[in-house]
């Protein structure tokens, strides 16, 4: 029974992210044949997200995460359909910004509670940097990804071709 909730809670979370990535995606005129994959992309990092915060890590750990494996995987999608990385990772982050929790920040400060909305602020910029830092480190992972994969490449002798080179962004 555990299971069956389990799967169900995540599968919900999973289509409504999909449709919310999916439809930002449309807004910011991503190619038609992308959409799907832009909402894979920013569902699988909303289920990291949520999935994250279950387990009782945090909201900031969470965001990280979820960012980290959204920009791995926008990474991977980048090079496999040969576009830009930016359209699957813009979409993908729209579910994961704090925008509510700016909201309640600025509504503390507004309604003169300087304390909840001081820590407010702070929260809503550690998620909003561990947001950044993990886009930052999915890069250098990739990259590094990259480079590895060239240099054995080359030492084996086999030519290196474009998909290996970093310079040829897709």
């Amino acid at each position: 029974m555990a299971l069956i909730n389990f799967i169900a809670t995540y599968g919900f979370h999973f289509i409504v992210s999909f449709i919310a990535t999916l439809l930002f995606s449309i807004l910011f005129n991503a190619p038609r044949r992308l959409l799907a994959a832009c909402g894979f992309v920013g569902a699988i990092a909303w289920v990291i997200y949520k999935f994250t915060l279950d387990m009782d890590l945090g909201k900031v750990m969470a965001a990280f995460l979820g960012s980290f494996i959204l920009a791995l995987m926008s990474h991977i999608m980048s090079r496999h359909y040969k576009r830009p990385v930016i359209i699957f990772i813009v979409p993908g982050l729209i579910p994961l910004v704090p925008g509510g929790l700016a909201y309640e920040a600025t509504r503390f400060l507004v309604s003169n509670q300087y304390t909840h909305a001081v820590n407010t602020f702070l929260e809503v910029t550690l998620i909003s940097g561990a947001i950044a830092f993990g886009v930052l480190c999915a890069e250098i992972v990739y990259h590094l990804y990259i480079r590895i994969t060239q240099h054995y490449a080359k030492m084996r002798g086999e030519k290196v071709t474009k998909s290996y080179n970093m310079n040829n962004r897709a």
